[in-house]
């Protein structure tokens, strides 16, 4: 599915991730899988410490490569921060990975909603 066609499509599978724990290692949210694309709708990070802000970069890995969305932006304690939105018009390829990571293990957790699509 190199070149999809979103007009024809066969399936649009909405779906929903949620991850309570954001490492300072890179977790993966969502890996976009063979022959399907997906639309990201929105991906909130909150932040679950009640004293301290916390950073969060999120990016997409394609082909070994990092592209960044967000690097090294400030969450405060007991906030949250959309950081994806549906009016971005955000789409993975096959194998695209998008990622996040926190600079505080355990202060910032993450829903992802988005939308499998399929033109098989």
């Amino acid at each position: 599915m190199a070149n999809p066609n979103v007009v024809a499509v066969t399936s649009i599978l909405a779906k929903t991730v949620l991850e309570d724990n954001i490492s300072t290692s890179a977790v993966s949210l969502l890996t976009c899988a063979s022959d399907k694309l997906c639309k990201i709708n929105s991906l909130v990070i909150a932040n679950i410490d009640g004293t301290n802000a916390a950073s969060v970069d999120v990016f997409i890995t394609r082909s070994s490569t990092d592209h960044y969305l967000l690097k090294t932006v400030s969450v405060p304690a007991d906030a949250t921060l959309v950081a994806l939105d549906k009016n971005m018009g955000l789409y993975l390829n096959e194998s695209d990975i998008l990622k996040v990571q926190a600079s505080a293990a355990g202060d910032l957790s993450a829903v992802l909603s988005y939308e499998e699509i399929d033109d098989a």
